[in-house]
């Protein structure tokens, strides 16, 4: 069978028996669609700084995933697998995020695995739990990520390569910092500072008014946590409900004045990508015959993803590549969504991908994003999901893509539909 053969029986596996195509076909209900019923994330704050500082990334997780049995009302024990996507923590994270599900109150007969898909790790989480679902290997599910940059980011979390690596170009190149990465693709691609800071305080400035109008309030699930205030030494219970990396204030002037920090005569900066940060999110999913059994409120469906491989240097293109071949699997064009949660890892490769595409700029990120708010590695996959369904149903639109860059060079996407 060709390609093209191959692409087109993806396609028309999402065609409805009847005949129906595109949108009309995906927002089509059916006894197999695999819907989310509650899809929630903590608040996102600052590495280091912010109100997660002091707490382990399993106990952010914890308590999101409290949040997912008191938001959804579902029992504890008809939920039979959960995912977790996760970058930094040692020995993937396995160990502290099966306890976290257990004393979040899932019994034992709840399965737990971690997974590392770089960024995208909480989207590939909830992909993976879809696909069980499909399968039948499962009924209920929970896709998640989370990541405590504060204590697991830095030097450590460098891959030391062998000589058999070092030795290959192209595998060598897998171990670029992305800062670097990002900064030779937007020299490549003449992404200019100016257009770069354009972008990053629009970020900012979306973010801000989203905040100010509440609008992050019923995606973020509030978490009391300890916190060590850095001057005092006094330890304090604190209770975290918003993103504390959205700043005020910021204007393409002020983005201008921060020094680059990758080069000399540089266009990257602090200012225009993503804040190091921390954060947990986690999507309940299942097929709507089983939300209808369950009595579950369904929220929205997943259609179709994509998960593809760019070269290691070019990483930054990820979502241009990945996000038409997910539109291609569901049938739709890109003028058929609505909204596009693309994540920010840098102004410069997401600018890129949007113009390539040719994408509205007002249909991208439309509350901010990771440059305003954070982008917690293996969080943000899953963060997204409650930000783009939240915003469909406040906007009453329906359609929405997620994506974003992989480090080493990959892109994932997937379409949703908001019920």
């Amino acid at each position: 069978m060709s390609s093209a053969q191959q692409r087109l029986t993806q396609v028309t596996s999402h065609f409805t028996p009847g005949g129906k195509k595109g949108v009309a076909a995906i927002t089509e209900k059916h006894p197999d669609d695999i819907v989310v019923t509650c899809a929630l994330r903590s608040a996102l704050t600052k590495g280091g700084k912010g109100g997660f500082k002091d707490t382990a990334a399993a106990d952010i997780l914890a308590g999101v995933f409290k949040g997912v049995i008191e938001k959804s009302g579902i029992d504890p024990n008809v939920v039979e697998d959960v995912a977790v996507g996760s970058v930094l923590a040692p020995g993937g994270g396995a160990t502290e995020f099966r306890a976290a599900a257990l004393v979040a109150g899932f019994p034992e007969t709840t399965a737990v695995k971690s997974l590392n898909r770089q960024c995208s790790s909480g989207l590939q989480a909830i992909v993976d739990i879809a696909n069980a679902i499909k399968s039948g290997m499962i009924e209920v599910g929970i896709g998640a990520g989370v990541e405590s940059m504060s204590s697991q980011y830095g030097p450590g979390a460098v891959t030391e390569f062998s000589d058999l690596l070092e030795n290959h170009q192209e595998s060598a190149n897998c171990k670029v910092p992305m800062g670097v990465l990002s900064e030779n693709m937007a020299k490549d691609r003449g992404i200019s500072r100016a257009v770069q800071d354009a972008f990053a305080a629009s970020s900012y400035q979306k973010a801000v008014k989203a905040q100010k109008a509440g609008l992050f309030n019923e995606e973020i699930y509030p978490l009391q946590v300890k916190w060590t205030d850095p001057k005092s030494g006094e330890e304090k219970t604190i209770t975290v409900k918003a993103d504390d990396g959205i700043r005020d204030g910021i204007t393409p002037e002020s983005l201008g004045k921060i020094r680059p920090a990758f080069a000399k005569d540089g266009s990257i900066h602090a200012g225009n990508a993503s804040q190091i940060s921390d954060g947990a999110a986690a999507v309940l999913l299942m097929k709507r015959s089983t939300a209808e059994r369950l009595g579950q409120k369904i929220i929205g469906k997943y259609v179709a993803a994509s998960v593809v491989g760019v070269k290691p240097l070019l990483m930054g293109i990820g979502p241009w590549k990945a996000i038409p071949v997910a539109l291609e699997k569901a049938g739709i064009t890109k003028d058929d969504v609505d909204i596009y949660e693309i994540n920010e890892a840098f102004a410069s490769q997401c600018v890129w991908c949007v113009n390539e595409l040719g994408l509205p700029q007002e249909k991208i990120n439309p509350k901010g994003g990771a440059i305003a708010f954070g982008h917690p590695l293996g969080c943000t996959g899953s963060r997204q999901i409650s930000t783009l369904l939240t915003e469909l149903k406040r906007t009453d639109k329906k359609i929405g893509v997620t994506s974003m860059c992989v480090g080493t060079g990959m892109g994932m996407a997937a379409v949703w539909v908001r019920e």
